[in-house]
């Protein structure tokens, strides 16, 4: 019951963001263009990560190593999952277009009702304000209330994983210990090596100092890692970004707030990551073509992941039955996501300053980026009391 609460709360909530963020108010020609260019950064940005993903996680989880016996154990119970087979390209890419969007979000068929709902939300952005405004303010009401529903679902998360846990343990015994802590390790290990690349992309491609960075985006770490959500790190993000960095006002005020919406940089590593470990568990093998499935499908699904600790684990259950794996498993991944998700916050907080120092450089209408420091020390953390944030 409890995971079957994780993935009601997918279709509804994956749409309805999708619609009410795309589809709000006019931005002026010089933000529509920075918008395009943010969207086509973000999406290169994925897609190395994505990519060095492919490559590394593999031999890392090859490591790992679970007890046949229980890898049995665990398939069997898991058997009541059907794994679907794989669509040949041709299939995959006529099916990207849903003939029926109602019937795709019923077969979990995730990236068909992405692409339903960015065209909905594109030709929306183009109707009269008389019939956009209403429209928007309901698709945004229907995403606020999903995201309570997913808070009553975590907050019945002790409930849910003690059940996944015991029956794990009674199935794998203390074998699932080393497993554990290996995934664990890993799994931020190479979140960590994703965060020191941001820095070596800050360098070249920003032209910023490793140091003036680090000083820059410290407090917004420092947020992110003890909240685990990038939202709440918004306001340090953008102190760093308009003193530390120099950044100008209207680009860290647009492009900081749209990265948070839309970029969850850690995405792709971690599901792919989290797909080996499940594997390994339920004794379900993932060849390159499952590992590619996910690689691929994590850059757009991406764009859909709440921004709540562990959203990611929220959306990740159709491609878990694209690619073979149990769904139980994610109800596992949740189980153990307490400190990855720390590392996950930390690449995207580190990944959406990263972004948006590098449209600062890279945009020819606004001044070069220069030190500006309100003071020798550090920049510090901002105070409750600041005004909110546009969307």
């Amino acid at each position: 019951m409890w995971v079957n609460g994780i993935r009601m709360t997918v279709v509804p909530l994956v749409v309805s963001l999708i619609i009410s963020t795309l589809a709000s108010e006019s931005r002026p020609p010089a933000i529509g263009k920075l918008s395009a260019r943010a969207i086509t950064l973000f999406v290169v940005m994925l897609a190395c990560v994505s990519t060095l993903g492919a490559l590394l996680a593999p031999p890392v989880m090859d490591g790992l190593s679970v007890d046949p016996a229980s890898a049995a154990s665990l398939r069997s119970a898991a058997a009541a999952t059907k794994q679907p087979e794989l669509p040949g390209f041709a299939s995959w890419l006529v099916g990207l277009v849903p003939a029926n969007p109602v019937r795709a979000a019923a077969d979990g068929a995730m990236l068909p009702v992405i692409v339903f709902a960015v065209l909905f939300a594109l030709a929306l952005a183009r109707a009269p304000e008389s019939v956009r405004s209403p429209a928007t303010g309901f698709f945004r009401a229907v995403a606020d209330t999903m995201l309570v529903i997913v808070q009553w679902v975590l907050a019945l998360a002790p409930i849910g994983v003690f059940a996944l846990v015991v029956s794990l343990a009674t199935q794998v015994g203390a074998s699932v210990a080393g497993a554990v802590a290996y995934y664990i390790v890993a799994h931020s290990g190479l979140l960590l090596l994703v965060v020191l690349l941001l820095y070596v992309v800050v360098r070249t491609a920003g032209k910023i100092s490793f140091a003036r960075f680090a000083r820059a985006a410290l407090p917004a770490q420092v947020v992110a890692i003890t909240s685990r959500s990038s939202l709440a790190a918004l306001p340090a993000m953008i102190d760093g970004a308009k003193r530390g960095l120099g950044i100008p006002e209207d680009i860290a005020s647009f492009a900081l707030p749209f990265g948070v919406s839309l970029l969850r940089l850690n995405t792709c590593m971690s599901w792919i990551v989290g797909g080996l470990f499940i594997g390994k568990l339920y004794g379900v093998p993932l060849g390159a073509t499952e590992i590619i499935t996910i690689a691929a499908a994590g850059v757009p699904m991406s764009f859909s992941v709440p921004g709540i600790p562990s959203g990611g684990l929220f959306v990740l259950a159709p491609l878990f039955m694209a690619v073979g794996l149990p769904i139980e498993g994610i109800g596992i991944l949740i189980a153990l996501d307490a400190i990855p998700d720390m590392f996950k916050t930390l690449v995207n907080v580190t990944g959406q300053l990263t972004a948006t120092t590098v449209l600062a450089r890279t945009d020819s209408s606004s001044r070069p980026v220069a030190y500006q420091p309100s003071s020798p020390a550090a920049p510090s953390i901002p105070h409750p009391h600041n005004q909110p944030l546009p969307d």
